[in-house]
């Protein structure tokens, strides 16, 4: 189990503590789940991650789950964060009309919305070019008591780990 090298396992089980106490909230940012806006995605207790390195390469899309600071963005561990998945992108038009998305005056196609019970109208609101628009999965409840709306590029930790 500890090997011929006493020395050499010793030295890998340090590197391994150190990278999951270390780096791994760096990456991976634990985020428990406290309401019931993304139900049936995200369960109202459940611990879920944000992946902090999921947008380096690229923006976020259309339908991701990501992880939103209510905070400052230069603050490294942000204290309250909302998950809400990214249904505008920058530069569109998103309205809701009868309880269905409407991007730039077409119907959004929205898979993950298996019961769809959402009678919202909301009017039109165009994004910036660094604003995405996000809302929760669980559109059954009153437009008021939902979290929804513009968000900066930088408020955005990263991608959820479902």
């Amino acid at each position: 189990m500890i090997g011929r090298n006493w020395k050499l396992t010793l030295t890998r089980l340090v590197i391994l503590i150190v990278t999951c106490v270390i780096v791994f909230p760096f990456i991976l940012l634990p985020v428990r789940i406290e309401g019931i806006s993304m139900l049936p995605t995200c369960r109202n207790g459940a611990v879920n991650f944000v992946n902090r390195l999921a947008y380096l390469r690229h923006g976020p899309h259309r339908g991701d789950i990501v992880g939103i600071r209510l905070s400052d963005p230069s603050i490294l561990w942000p204290s309250v964060m909302y998950m809400k998945r990214i249904i505008g992108l920058p530069g569109e038009t998103v309205a809701f009309v009868n309880g269905q998305v409407l991007i730039d005056g077409k119907v959004l196609d929205e898979p993950y919305e298996k019961e769809l019970d959402c009678v919202w109208t909301l009017p039109p609101v165009k994004l910036g070019p660094d604003e995405y628009y996000v809302v929760g999965d669980n559109r059954s409840m009153p437009a008021e008591y939902h979290v929804k709306g513009k968000v900066e590029r930088d408020h955005i930790v990263g991608r959820a780990v479902l």
